[in-house]
């Protein structure tokens, strides 16, 4: 009876009760976890910024979309083996979440080696097919060849993280990044301002931060007395595991590096207007998280949601939870958002006293606060898809929005009518492409019959 309690304790079942509290009881633990980690980043830059310059602010900055670029296509193998752990669970499959454990890890594990060397590798060769500044690519280079040997450390965690939302157990990834958020800025005011180690500083205090949670999730994973339980003799590639994994994840995993690649082309096109507009842009990139992770925290709050239920054939409370979540994510967007534009000069202030650098980031909040809801409707809808196991239409649907369209009018501006190509002009892009994904999203959700695929 002991070991039955505890195993309850260790995973969350969403298949009844309260769909509301499920969700929100759910999502506080990724939202917080989120937001730690997006606190940790933004003291780094704090302390980059007034510790070191606004020069090597900028070339953490410029290095930002491409760290995410390199760790997308893995982000996007966790979402599905997080959908199969979940959709397993919720169908009482419990082989399968056994199997799949396992098998996630040694992707997670493989994954991270490679994209470790090839950070280190095309470091430079990246940074330049940005427009990376002349006077910040040194600094540029140094932050993303450090960064890159932590790299293999945060994709095993984030596969870990994963494992553990998929089963419900959302609090155990919130502490794990609270030790390692606490860890990050006291080694960032070691390493930088007592050291004086600059930019190589900032990224060994992030890799040292992601190994440390890396590890501690492995720990409670290897100990935990419940289904996913991990020994390290069964981690291996289990051949038709690893074939679904893949094959579920590969649609998120494409959409997120292919995002990622139009975001480092976004970033180029602000880094053309000089150090200051990149330091500026990246400085509210910091900020604009605090309204972004929320809102894809309940999105994998209702993938996880809508995969339990959906293995267990409830569609009725599918359907419920995606329409709580829509209310509760528009709800926090329009809150966050009117709070950021009005006091956005005073946030920005934290990170340099540069006039210049504030009144980039201030401009770029003028553009994006407005138009945050949409984001909201946007990926409530398709953290809802991916719960059914249909991720190829939510990937179809913001490659062409958020990467497609970006892409072709980034070029059509610069190149078709130059007079207009301004930072303004690339700024204003970024709530078009949202608008444009909202309003596809919400096509496919009315017409398309996705609730009945994928059933066995």
């Amino acid at each position: 009876m002991e070991q039955e309690q505890t195993q309850r304790n260790q995973k969350l079942l969403m298949t009844s009760g309260s769909i509301w509290k499920t969700i929100l009881l759910f999502s506080i633990p990724l939202i917080f976890g989120n937001l730690l980690q997006q606190t940790y980043n933004t003291v780094d830059a704090m302390i980059v910024g007034n510790y070191v310059g606004s020069q090597a602010l900028a070339a953490v900055g410029s290095s930002t979309a491409l760290i995410n670029l390199l760790i997308s296509f893995s982000q996007g193998i966790a979402v599905g083996s997080g959908i199969i752990v979940s959709q397993s669970l919720g169908a009482d499959k419990l082989k399968d979440v056994r199997v799949s454990v396992h098998t996630s890890l040694a992707i997670a594990i493989i994954l991270g080696i490679l994209i470790s060397i090839a950070g280190y590798v095309f470091a430079p060769t990246l940074l330049k097919s940005m427009n990376t500044p002349a006077e910040v690519m040194g600094d540029s280079v140094k932050y993303l060849r450090t960064f890159s040997f932590g790299l293999v450390f945060n994709i095993i965690y984030n596969m870990e993280a994963g494992i553990l939302n998929a089963v419900g157990n959302s609090k155990r990834s919130l502490l794990y990044l609270g030790i390692a958020s606490v860890l990050n800025i006291f080694l960032d005011l070691l390493f930088i301002k007592r050291f004086n180690l600059g930019v190589y500083g900032a990224a060994m205090a992030s890799n040292l931060s992601q190994a440390i949670s890396a590890l501690l999730a492995f720990l409670f994973l290897a100990r935990v007395k419940d289904i996913y339980k991990v020994r390290i003799s069964k981690i291996k590639l289990h051949k038709e595991m690893a074939i679904r994994v893949i094959k579920i994840g590969i649609p998120t995993a494409i959409q997120n590096t292919v995002i990622s690649i139009s975001n480092v082309i976004m970033q180029s096109s602000v880094n053309v207007f000089g150090a200051f507009p990149m330091a500026g842009f990246s400085s509210f990139a910091k900020i604009d998280g605090f309204n972004i992770l929320p809102v894809l925290s309940l999105s994998m709050a209702i993938t996880t949601f809508v995969g339990q239920n959906y293995g267990a054939h409830k569609i009725e409370r599918v359907k419920k939870g995606m329409w709580t979540t829509l209310v509760m994510s528009i709800i926090y967007t329009m809150i966050t958002s009117l709070l950021l534009y009005k006091f956005s000069s005073n946030v920005l202030s934290l990170f340099t006293n540069e006039v210049e650098v504030i009144e980039a980031g201030v401009l770029a909040s003028r553009f994006f606060c407005p138009f945050y809801f949409l984001l909201a409707i946007m990926h409530s809808l398709a953290g809802t898809m991916r719960g059914t196991g249909r991720t190829v239409p939510p990937m179809i649907i913001l490659l062409v929005s958020l990467c497609a369209f970006r892409i072709i009018a980034v070029q059509f501006i610069k190149y078709i009518i130059p007079h207009y190509y301004t930072i303004e002009s690339v700024y204003m892009l970024y709530p078009i492409s949202w608008a444009i994904g909202t309003i596809l999203m919400v096509i496919y959700a009315v017409k398309a019959d996705w609730l009945k695929y994928g059933f066995k």
